[in-house]
């Protein structure tokens, strides 16, 4: 039987994958594993819940709290926000034990996902989780009259608490004289994201920031630029950034709407950090699909990179390991762990929008020293994922690939933990060449591991 959990929580089409009886059975199981029971004084533990816009986000929030509630935990739902709120209030909310949030990103509206935080605003090992996954559905001494948890409403106090926490991330710095154009994906960041770059002096232009519970990601947000190139070229814009459904990545396009993606985004903070000695070790962490060019750019400015699994936590678990101060993903998750214990798309804008001003130089020329390598990235869907790592002529045609390459590219052939496919990523020292490449091997990964 597959995991429960994937790389980023449990995540499937909601009210089908997702149900209403499956989050309220998390919600009872994560009480009991990460919750710690009545305190000594007699309380009880005290768990937040945010959610993102979708639809199907408001059953999940309320079977999450009864599931929680009925397992004696006290909750506090704060509504629509992003996740980086939500790991933010659970590492330093008065009294919180632990967070849930309720969203699958940027995957598309029918989807939704339950990602936990434990106190201190990290999420769980892979272990915790799998204790909470063998919890589900066991039978258990509840409790009963008083020692129940009770269920509140707080958006208030969760809204001002993070944008503060945001502004004062820049260390005093202001944003005036940016014009900077947000496009919010019609989700979590649709409030929370421009009202922080305003609190900061910037001159805001929005748009897609009126979720109606259906439009969240729909033709908007990180994963579709066109709109927010053509809205920062129009509006005469210094830059613009893009956030995905919950706001835990960011992309940005310059003035002139060319796309920059999380790999020039963390290059050009690490540098910009190193010059101010906030970049401990001279070390950014990036994950496997990360471009050669950032690889390569990073070692001509002096500073070493460490290398992880795809998937923000485990970015995290290596700078922590490491004392590392930034890393993150090209997809646009980057993590500023003197201010984050996550991917923040906002606190990324903010951080950036600061290097700009800093510099007096545009958001493109400061990026121009990052040469990114002709890439190429299939998504085989309809295939048997978990056989990517162990088929034998698979394995012999990436060899091949590799060989193909040299020095000169690289191969990436990993399965999505969050999405039923396996995705082939190919650089090479020309575009041709990598989606030949690429073309290739993601034909012989539906030969090899197809279902049909």
């Amino acid at each position: 039987m597959p995991r429960l959990f994937g790389t980023d929580g449990v995540r499937g089409l909601a009210n089908r994958d997702l149900t209403a009886t499956l989050a309220l059975e998390l919600g009872d199981a994560a009480a009991r594993r990460i919750g710690g029971g009545p305190r000594s004084d007699g309380s009880k533990p005290r768990a937040i819940i945010g959610r993102d816009t979708r639809i199907s986000g408001e059953f999940l929030d309320h079977a999450l709290a009864a599931g929680l509630a009925s397992a004696g935990v006290d909750v506090v739902r704060i509504g629509v926000v992003t996740t980086p709120t939500v790991a933010h209030l659970t590492a330093n909310g008065d009294g919180v034990s632990f967070g849930v949030m309720i969203s699958a990103s940027h995957n598309p509206m029918p989807d939704n996902g339950i990602k936990f935080f434990a106190h201190g605003g990290f999420k769980l090992p892979d272990t915790v989780e799998d204790d909470i996954e063998d919890l589900l559905g066991q039978d258990w001494e509840r409790p009963v009259g008083a020692d129940v948890g009770e269920v509140e409403y707080d958006d208030d106090w969760a809204e001002k608490s993070y944008v503060s926490h945001l502004v004062e991330s820049l260390g005093g710095a202001d944003l005036r004289g940016l014009r900077i154009a947000v496009d919010c994906a019609n989700g979590g960041a649709s409030t929370l994201g421009p009202e922080a770059l305003r609190e900061a002096g910037a001159d805001v232009v929005v748009i897609n920031a009126s979720p109606d519970g259906r439009n969240i990601n729909l033709k908007a947000g990180s994963t579709h630029p066109e709109q927010i190139k053509a809205v920062t070229v129009a509006s005469e814009a210094d830059f613009g950034v893009a956030f995905d459904g919950d706001a835990d990545r960011c992309l940005a396009v310059d003035r002139a709407g060319n796309l920059i993606d999380g790999d020039k985004i963390m290059g050009t903070l690490a540098v910009a950090m190193r010059d101010a000695g906030t970049l401990d070790h001279d070390t950014l962490v990036v994950t496997i699909m990360s471009n050669l060019g950032l690889l390569l750019a990073m070692r001509e400015q002096g500073i070493a990179t460490v290398q992880t699994a795809v998937g923000d936590r485990y970015v995290l678990e290596a700078m922590l390991k490491g004392g590392y101060s930034l890393g993150g993903e090209q997809s646009g998750h980057v993590i500023a762990r003197h201010h984050a214990t996550t991917g923040d798309g906002i606190l990324t804008a903010m951080l950036l929008a600061r290097t700009v001003k800093e510099s007096g130089r545009d958001l493109g020329d400061l990026v121009s020293f990052i040469k990114r390598l002709p890439q190429t990235l299939i998504n085989v869907p309809g295939v048997d994922k978990a056989r990517a790592a162990d088929d034998e002529g698979l394995a012999a045609a990436v060899a091949a690939a590799e060989q193909r390459l040299g020095s000169t590219g690289r191969v990436v052939l990993r399965s999505s933990g969050t999405e039923p496919l396996v995705r082939v990523m190919v650089e090479a020292p020309t575009q041709d060449e990598a989606d030949s490449v690429c073309a290739e091997l993601a034909d012989v990964v539906k030969d090899r591991l197809s279902l049909a």
